[in-house]
């Protein structure tokens, strides 16, 4: 299973699908914090930013019957080490315990000129929908 475009969920910026299915795991590709109805780059900074991203993958994850509450790997990309805190207050108001695995990476940019993007890997029960 895999899937490139569902209501709710943004465009792509590039060639790729927003979901695959291996097994009893769903690689979801980093979503970037842009708006779904019209593709822009929210405003407000990385708070705002990190709050679109989270919702993107929600809304990716819905499409199979998931939620971040099935995450087990989460991976945050920040262009600012320095928003590591602000990006931490509002990653949890987004997820419950037990908390998935995290890693979170410095990098030099972000398509669309972001400032957060996140991916996950989710473990899915036999029921789900993909």
């Amino acid at each position: 299973m895999s899937f490139v475009g569902a209501p709710g969920v943004p465009p792509q910026v590039a060639p790729f699908s927003h979901a695959v299915r291996w097994g009893d795991l769903l690689f979801v590709t980093g979503q970037m914090p842009t708006d779904p109805a019209t593709g822009q780059l929210v405003e407000g900074g990385v708070v705002a930013q990190t709050r679109q991203v989270l919702a993107n993958l929600t809304a990716v994850l819905a499409q199979v019957g998931a939620t971040l509450d099935d995450a087990l790997m989460v991976r945050v990309y920040l262009t600012d080490f320095s928003d590591f805190d602000a990006v931490n207050a509002e990653y949890e108001r987004w997820f419950t315990a037990p908390l998935p695995s995290r890693t979170c990476v410095g990098v030099t940019g972000l398509a669309v000129g972001a400032a957060v993007e996140v991916d996950l890997v989710v473990g899915l029960s036999a029921g789900s929908a993909a």
